[in-house]
């Protein structure tokens, strides 16, 4: 059975950091990209960031470029996003996601394995 499960959400103030992790099981972790959507009240799904390891890619939306890094512990079956200057625009529940095809990971929302998000709030 295939599992993601973040964790690291929480409240900070604007200009604050959180790190979430995004803790995989159940699959081969080198062979999947693994990204970050984000969905806020009111508003549709958004791609965040992504990676696959096996070609060393990685996609930012632009919002959050400079600001969010993503990474993998591959040893772990763990991908992180670390999130810096937090803006309250930023506020959503994020939910990690992983899928068959290494390719174009920040092209597509179709993604095969989902987990059950975790709330990030920034206050003003």
């Amino acid at each position: 059975e295939v599992q993601l499960v973040e964790s690291g959400g929480g409240l900070v103030q604007a200009r604050g950091s959180l790190r979430l992790s995004c803790v995989v099981a159940g699959l081969s972790f080198d062979d999947y990209a693994i990204a970050w959507f984000r969905q806020a009240p009111g508003k549709g799904r958004e791609l965040v960031s992504c990676i696959s390891t096996s070609i060393e890619d990685t996609y930012y939306t632009d919002s959050v470029k400079g600001r969010f890094t993503i990474s993998s512990d591959n040893a772990k079956n763990t991908v992180y996003l670390q999130m810096n200057s937090l803006e309250p625009g930023d506020t959503a529940v994020y939910r990690c996601a992983a899928d068959r095809s290494v390719y174009y990971c920040g092209t597509r929302y179709e993604y095969e394995y989902w987990g059950q998000g975790t709330q990030v709030t920034v206050s003003s």
